[in-house]
């Protein structure tokens, strides 16, 4: 028997049943059983993110589960996943990315609308800081409003027009099959996801060998190679939700191509770099990497961000 903790929204379900029918697969004689762990971030719908102000919003609880013994592996979504882990806890596996990028989702009456052709004051939902930078830095002329709620919801927010438009992560959408809503797919680099974004995490105990040992086989050797890169830059900028962050790194002909931006709240700042090299070198690129923009500017975006009310931000709107 193999336990592991996961939310208890439908797309979190998906992604450990997934998981749970894989590791079956790889180990016929394995019995796999999902526990729902309800987390802060579940639980808390009218305060948004980063007023919550705290990390691990959709982890720390399923992390203590893990911890205590409740359950033996947790399945996380990357991006969710802090980047410093909790003493005990190690990263067993990275698991193949899906497609990393966001997706606009236009309602009917904005039906075939893009980014770029939204008119002007059209309010776009997000419940991501970094996704409300980007989109005041090229739109801002939009209204960009706090929306939070499981992926059904935003969809039917957006559907009845309560939103003109939203923007969540294409992964969810087409694990779910919900591709169909997709009304435009941001590009990379002049649109960078979260940290992670498509990939999900397998934690254990690290003193587990045997959790460690079977849940190896769902390791995605470039998938955690880029991830480490994107994750050592968000650490060295000491990023968390609270914070306008992207990043995302991609294959290059000799290595990897790590892409990062930092951005103030309302767009006006909106910081870019990038970094190549060998994948071996993954976590040094994203240090380097912060290191630049911070030495271009980005000390000073970080610093007025950490120096903002987050009690400023807007409310979410109600469902």
């Amino acid at each position: 028997m193999l336990r592991l903790g996961s939310r208890g929204s439908t797309l979190a379900r998906w992604q450990a049943e997934n998981v749970r029918a894989r590791l079956e697969r790889a180990h016929p004689e394995l019995r796999v059983e999902v526990q729902v762990v309800a987390t802060t971030g579940d639980r808390i719908h009218d305060v948004p993110l980063a007023r919550i102000g705290e990390q691990g919003l959709f982890t720390k609880e399923i992390d203590r589960a893990l911890l205590d013994g409740s359950v033996d592996a947790a399945v996380h979504s990357l991006k969710d996943v802090p980047t410093r882990l909790d003493v005990g806890l190690r990263l067993a596996a990275v698991t193949e990315r899906e497609d990393p990028r966001d997706a606009l989702l236009a309602s009917p009456a904005a039906a075939g609308r893009t980014l770029a052709t939204l008119p002007p004051g059209a309010r776009v939902g997000t419940s991501s800081l970094r996704r409300r930078a980007q989109l005041l830095h090229a739109r801002p002329d939009l209204r960009v409003e706090d929306l939070r709620g499981n992926l059904d919801t935003r969809l039917t927010l957006v559907a009845g027009g309560r939103f003109d438009a939203a923007i969540v992560a294409y992964a969810g959408l087409r694990r779910l099959g919900r591709e169909a809503a997709v009304t435009e797919l941001l590009e990379p680099p002049g649109w960078l996801p979260a940290v992670g974004q498509g990939a999900l995490a397998i934690l254990v105990r690290e003193d587990d060998a045997r959790a460690c040992a079977l849940t190896a086989c769902l390791d995605d050797t470039w998938t955690r190679c880029a991830a480490a890169a994107e994750r050592a830059f968000l650490r060295a900028l000491e990023g968390g939700c609270q914070v306008p962050i992207g990043a995302l790194a991609a294959p290059a002909p000799h290595g990897l191509l790590l892409h990062g931006l930092v951005a103030s709240l309302d767009g006006q700042q909106l910081l870019r770099g990038e970094a190549a090299g060998p994948a071996q070198d993954a976590e040094l690129l994203g240090q380097q990497l912060a290191a630049d923009l911070l030495e271009r500017g980005g000390d000073r975006i970080l610093e007025a961000l950490r120096g903002q009310d987050p009690d400023a931000l807007p409310a979410p709107s109600p469902p």
